[in-house]
C-alpha cells in the first residue's frame, strides 16, 4: 500500500497552522490558495481523516491534526538535516535528535553528555522536550520523539524500557544551613526544618511518599511546588530544604547549595531509556546513546 503525498503537502500544513490561516500560508508559500487548499486535501486523504477545521474567520486543528503536528515537524526536520548533510559531505555528519527526558534529568546531568557529544559531532541539533514521566511515555510511543530518557517504563507493550541507575533521593540546602554540616543524615534529622517538596501529581512525589510510608516516616512540608526547580530557589533563598533527587541537584561547585546522602533508609528512583520496540534508531540518535549509556552507567557524581 502506497502512501501519495509530498513534503510540499507537510510544509502546507505547517504553514497553514502557524500562520493562522490560508491567505498567509499562501502567499508565504508562494502558491495560490486553490493550489495550497488541493495540498491539504491529499494530505488529509492520505491520511485518512480531516486535519483542519476550517470556517469563515479562523483555521483549527481536528484531533487527528493536533497529534499529527509534532511527527510532520520531525519528519520535516531530519528530511532538511539529510538534504544539508548531503550537500557538505567533507563535514561532520549532520542531523537531528529528538528525545524525551523528564525534567529532573535534563536539569543538571544532561546538559553534560550532549556537550561531550557535540564536541566529537558538531552540527548535530536536539529537541529536548522534558515532560513528565507519563507524557515522556506517550511521545516516544506517539514516535514523536526517538527515545525518551524516564523514571517508569509504563505498560504499553509497544515500548520497552532498560533500567539505567538508581537515582537516590538526597537533602538539598544551603552550606550554611546547620544539616550541611553533617555527612550524613537519617530522615529524622529533617524534622523542624521547613521543607520544600513538589506536588502529589509529580512522579517523584509519589515515588518518595511510597517509600516512607512503607517504613513509617512522614514529612511535613512548608512549601509545595510544581517544578523542582523551583524548590532549588527556595532552598537557596533560604526559605527551606528540599529532599530531590540526585540528579536533579546542582554539581558540587555550586557557590550556595550544597547535598547531602539520607540513609536508613536509602529512597531511590531508577531512571532508563524508553524506546519502541522493533524500531531501528536514526545513526546520531544511536551514537548519542551510546554515549549516555556509558555516561550514565559509571557513577554519578559526588554530592556537593
Amino acid at each position: 500500500m502506497s502512501i501519495n503525498f509530498e513534503a510540499l503537502d507537510l510544509r502546507a500544513f505547517i504553514s497553514v497552522v502557524e500562520l493562522g490561516g490560508f491567505h498567509r500560508a499562501a502567499e508565504a508559500l508562494n502558491m495560490s490558495q486553490p493550489a495550497l487548499s488541493r495540498r491539504i486535501q491529499r494530505l488529509e486523504s492520505a491520511v485518512g481523516a480531516a486535519l483542519l477545521e476550517r470556517t469563515t474567520r479562523r483555521v483549527a486543528l481536528t484531533m487527528v491534526g493536533r497529534e499529527m503536528l509534532p511527527l510532520v515537524r520531525r519528519m520535516l526536520d531530519e528530511f532538511d538535516s539529510s538534504i544539508f548533510a548531503m550537500r557538505d559531505l567533507g563535514s561532520r555528519r549532520a542531523g537531528l535528535i529528538a528525545l524525551a527526558c523528564v525534567p529532573t534529568a535534563a536539569f543538571y546531568f544532561l546538559p553534560s553528555v550532549i556537550a561531550r557529544f557535540q564536541a566529537q559531532y558538531p552540527n548535530i541539533r536536539f529537541r529536548i522536550l522534558d515532560l513528565s514521566a507519563n507524557d515522556g511515555l506517550e511521545a516516544v510511543a506517539r514516535g514523536e520523539v526517538e527515545f525518551g530518557i524516564n523514571l517508569i517504563g509504563g505498560s504499553d507493550g509497544e515500548l520497552s524500557f532498560e533500567p539505567l541507575i538508581d537515582d537516590p533521593f538526597v537533602l538539598a540546602c544551603r552550606h550554611d544551613h546547620p544539616l550541611a554540616q553533617k555527612s550524613s543524615l537519617g530522615w529524622a534529622d529533617l524534622e523542624g526544618h521547613p521543607l520544600v517538596t513538589v506536588s502529589r501529581s509529580s512522579g517523584n512525589r509519589a515515588i518518595l511518599d511510597a517509600a516512607l510510608v512503607k517504613v513509617g516516616v512522614r514529612l511535613d512540608w512548608s512549601f509545595e511546588v510544581t517544578h523542582l526547580s523551583t524548590s532549588l530557589g527556595l532552598v537557596e533563598a533560604g526559605l527551606g530544604i528540599s529532599v530531590l533527587p540526585k540528579l536533579a541537584t546542582p554539581g558540587e561547585n555550586h557557590p550556595i547549595i550544597v547535598t547531602r546522602p539520607i540513609r536508613d533508609p536509602e529512597v531511590s528512583r531508577t531512571i532508563g531509556v524508553v524506546r519502541r520496540r522493533g524500531v531501528k534508531l536514526a545513526p546520531a540518535a544511536e551514537r548519542f546513546l551510546e554515549m549516555l549509556l556509558g555516561t550514565w552507567r559509571g557513577p554519578l557524581p559526588a554530592s556537593g
